[in-house]
């Protein structure tokens, strides 16, 4: 294990299955490890205080770290107290810092200069910043409602275009025997068990493969305008460019500079983590 001789902060990415911890100095990395995620929506605070004390801690206790910045899904404000607890059980800090996946992306994003930031991810959400803080943000609304451009809501449209035959012929076929699906089997993992949302994400590669089909490139298209037309374009975009993070808009750039382009929208940075705009963020 690396070993600082000076006091280092310590970074913390998490989302509901993953986080990731970066040990920062003033000019590099001085260690990252991985655990399981730190979710106040899916974890009590004692749940959330025994990964960190057993998985997180044992890895961290001869470093010294001064100061704390975790950005969560499901950190939101009524939130916050519990993951700032649970971590403070195992850290004593005086800086414990507790901020949303959204202000991750805007810090990472924009930093301290106005913009946009945008997460299109497994879901998606949006943000207009100032610099400080978030002045304006339409809701997301999850995969049913919302989340326009996501890979949830393109892996649902792919399957009701799929089971509805929209698709070009045989690519039906071609997308249920390589998931290894049944038209049930989609209403059963969809309607009936867990995480309906991370099984429609899943199916994004076969997307990506197959984007080329003008049957599947329309619908990706049209996602990413909806997205556009029912979040981005309720802010000031004319005077913002527009940013964004998440495995959905580094894989999809190309397209969603393209939709762009004929929206008279200016696409700023498009990264697919915010962990290297976040240390950037707290360096400056």
């Amino acid at each position: 294990m690396y070993q600082s001789k000076e006091e280092l902060i310590l970074i913390v990415d998490s989302g509901a299955t993953k986080a990731d911890w970066y040990l920062v100095s003033s000019k590099e990395i001085a260690h990252n490890l991985k655990s399981n995620g730190i979710s106040p929506v899916f974890q009590t605070k004692e749940e959330m205080e025994h990964e960190i004390r057993e998985n997180i801690l044992p890895l961290l206790k001869e470093e010294s770290i001064k100061a704390i910045y975790f950005y969560g899904s499901g950190c939101t404000p009524e939130n916050v107290p519990i993951v700032k607890d649970a971590l403070h059980a195992s850290f004593p800090l005086e800086t414990i810092e507790v901020y949303s996946d959204l202000i991750a992306a805007a810090h990472a994003l924009c930093g301290r200069q106005a913009g946009i930031a945008c997460i299109l991810g497994t879901g998606s959400n949006s943000c207009e910043w100032d610099g400080t803080k978030v002045i304006k943000q339409v809701s997301p609304l999850g995969f049913i409602l919302g989340d326009e451009g996501s890979g949830a809501s393109l892996g649902k449209q792919l399957l009701s275009d799929a089971l509805k035959g929209q698709l070009t012929a045989g690519l039906k076929e071609t997308l249920l025997q390589e998931y290894q699906l049944t038209p049930a089997l989609v209403i059963e993992k969809v309607y009936r068990q867990q995480f309906p949302s991370r099984f429609l994400a899943s199916l994004s590669p076969f997307i990506l493969k197959h984007i080329d089909d003008p049957t599947i490139s329309r619908l990706v298209h049209q996602s990413f305008s909806d997205f556009f037309e029912r979040n981005v374009m309720q802010y000031d975009f004319k005077n913002n460019k527009v940013n964004f993070v998440g495995s959905i808009a580094w894989h999809y750039s190309s397209i969603i500079k393209e939709v762009a382009l004929k929206k008279g929208i200016e696409i700023g940075n498009i990264i697919q983590s915010p962990m290297e705009g976040l240390i950037t963020y707290y360096n400056a």
